[in-house]
């Protein structure tokens, strides 16, 4: 279940290749969290993950598990 806190100003964003680095969503790791905010609101809400909440998050993206959310 996501979090949300403040943007953490010391952490590390990163954004997808693809993006051109603008327009995306950014992912940070701050200890045992996985950050994601929306790089058009910098300072905006972050949704917080725990490292296995991510984890599984992750798997299930490479197995397909929301591949019908791409079908129009």
């Amino acid at each position: 279940m996501p979090h949300t806190e403040s943007s953490p100003a010391d952490s590390l964003w990163r954004t997808a290749l693809k993006s051109g680095g603008s327009n995306c969503v950014q992912v940070a790791r701050r200890q045992d969290v996985i950050m994601l905010a929306d790089s058009k609101h910098p300072g905006g809400p972050v949704l917080s993950y725990t490292l296995q909440e991510w984890d599984a998050f992750l798997d299930d993206a490479k197995n397909g598990e929301f591949d019908d959310l791409l079908s129009t």
